[in-house]
């Protein structure tokens, strides 16, 4: 598994090993062998408190079903199912109130106790409600098939809870992952489009003033911060021959223009929404032929405007559904520099400025090339470009010169106190791989384990079944039933256990992959939910639908009429 998830990273297998933990190994074994223990000793308890006469003739009797009345059992499968239904909204209706642990909790806990309620109450009245189906329940091995059901119903309600649930974190775990895998796949080409990034703050000592650094500037230090980031580079003798098509712009902020100043009329509703967001951060304002420059370089789209316009740039999904119900407010007028611009459009169009793993820009407003737009505004200067050679050899000598600390380009940098910071393309994929490579990884490992156990604990509990109840099926030779009636009657009963706690896992899955993708927002997208989902139903198809085979094969050997 480790070699598969790699693989689906393209991560760097030559530092591969495999190790085996002797530790684990013998923690496995101790509690495996407290769990051998723990079932002889409570089954040594209930057999001695059998008679002989009663063990003898145990494979006769079928369990006592508790649950007879059948309109309690419908009582509490509607309030089973208004409980679940509820919890259901909460993680995707009211998903945005779910900011804690201690408030997803209780959605959790709904929908485990109304799993388990709603089996018990099915198998109080289902039985019922077939038998009062005569032709359905008079045809073939029905009467039969529905009795060996509810021959094993009290153990079946705990074990059918139990393995829904697994289910449904095994479609959840793997369909989330899988999605995230292929979200951050995706982004990533999208998100580096060139090798490097460069930017410089305008007002060191605002900088240092944000975020609490006890640091004064030098005059050269000052001087510096005003000249742009190519005549920096060339200043402290870095070779400008190692980089091509070069995109330098400055991007402005006002103190004039925050969230708050943006939200408008709609700030109070979206604060009690969403009371965590950093509403004075002050918005990224660039001007619109600067950043045709980048979305030129990039490939991606250039926008137009008038002298009266601007345009707002958003691709991180939660942020830009906020600014999108503001968008939707007759343009939603803004004041940039002492002149007023109306919104070109109703909604947020998406672009980028500074190469990130996903799509993360909360906002960035251009606006025509004639807004009044001062060098005091100037928040920082931002450079692309990308690496002059054509090999990953050569690129990755080049990547030494920004991000090896032992680098002479660095260092003079440093020994000059200079501010400039940055991304490159080969840094960002290689952490961006590391983190989805352990993430995917280990949901892949959980959901796996989870659908295995949750398979082979239904295959077990079959086999056994099969056996007690062998004689049961001569029965059934002895009254006229050929082998095809018998194999048909044992393939339902098979299947309605395997099929009955999938259905559930389905239906809650549904809205848990929804919630998953909700509070991974940003990181994983809802279009690559298909093709994860896909991916689901074959590992579930071929793994779950394996055990069912050999299962009903097992089975079917199991009860076969002897020669």
């Amino acid at each position: 598994m480790s070699i598969l998830v790699a693989k689906m990273f393209e991560a760097d297998m030559s530092e591969f090993q495999f190790i085996f933990s002797k530790e684990a190994c013998i923690k496995t074994c101790i509690y495996f062998g407290v769990m051998y223990i723990a079932v002889m000793f409570f089954n040594t308890v209930t057999v001695s408190r059998y008679k002989l006469i009663n063990l003898l003739n145990a494979a006769k009797k079928n369990e006592k079903v508790k649950i007879k009345n059948s309109f309690l059992c419908i009582i509490i499968f509607l309030v089973a199912s208004s409980i679940l239904g509820y919890a259901y909204w909460k993680v995707t209706g009211d998903a945005h109130s779910l900011d804690t642990a201690e408030k997803i909790l209780p959605p959790i806990l709904m929908g485990i106790v109304s799993t388990v309620l709603i089996f018990w109450s099915i198998s109080g009245f289902i039985i019922q409600i077939v038998q009062k189906m005569k032709k359905t329940y008079l045809t073939g091995t029905n009467m039969f098939v529905l009795r060996q059901i509810n021959n094993k119903i009290n153990t079946m309600v705990a074990s059918m809870s139990v393995i829904c649930l697994m289910l449904f974190m095994t479609i959840s775990i793997l369909s989330s992952s899988l999605a995230l895998r292929n979200t951050m796949g995706r982004e990533l080409l999208e998100m580096t489009p060139v090798d490097l990034n460069l930017y410089k703050t305008a007002n060191l000592q605002e900088t240092y003033k944000k975020y609490g650094i006890e640091k004064k500037t030098t005059k050269e230090q000052r001087e510096d911060s005003k000249i742009s980031i190519q005549d920096t580079l060339k200043n402290n003798k870095l070779d400008m021959s190692v980089l091509k098509d070069i995109v330098e712009i400055p991007i402005y902020t006002s103190n004039n223009l925050t969230w708050n100043d943006f939200l408008g009329s709609k700030l109070e509703e979206i604060k009690q929404k969403f009371p965590g967001l950093a509403y004075g951060t002050k918005e990224q304002i660039v001007k619109i032929s600067d950043y045709n420059k980048i979305a030129k370089l990039y490939g991606i789209d250039e926008y137009e405007l008038k002298d009266n316009e601007y345009i707002m740039l958003c691709d991180f999904t939660s942020m830009e559904e906020i600014r999108n119900e503001v968008l939707m407010e007759e343009n939603n007028p803004l004041i940039i520099a002492g002149k007023q611009y109306k919104a070109k459009y109703n909604e947020c169009k998406s672009g980028f400025i500074v190469m990130s793993t996903s799509h993360t820009n909360t906002g960035i407003i251009l606006v025509p090339d004639n807004c009044p737009l001062t060098n005091d505004m100037k928040d920082m200067a931002f450079l692309a470009a990308n690496y002059n050679v054509n090999t990953e050899e050569e690129k990755q000598e080049i990547e030494k010169l920004f991000t090896s600390g032992d680098s002479g380009f660095i260092q003079n940098l440093s020994d000059n106190g200079l501010e400039i910071d940055g991304l490159t393309k080969i840094s960002i994929i290689e952490a961006s791989v590391g983190l989805a490579t352990i993430v995917t990884f280990i949901a892949i490992y959980l959901g796996i384990i989870f659908l295995i156990a949750s398979s082979a604990i239904l295959a077990l509990k079959q086999l056994t079944d099969s056996s007690d109840n062998k004689q049961r099926y001569t029965i059934l030779r002895s009254i006229g039933c050929d082998e095809k009636m018998i194999n048909k009657a044992l393939f339902r009963q098979i299947g309605i256990f395997f099929g009955v706690p999938l259905l559930l896992a389905i239906i809650h899955s549904i809205f848990g992959i929804q919630f998953a993708i909700k509070i991974m927002s940003g990181i994983a997208s809802e279009k690559d939910l298909l093709p994860s989902a896909i991916a689901t139903v074959i590992i579930i198809g071929v793994i779950y639908g394996a055990y069912f085979l050999a299962t009903y094969f097992g089975s079917k050997n199991i009860i076969k009429e002897e020669e």
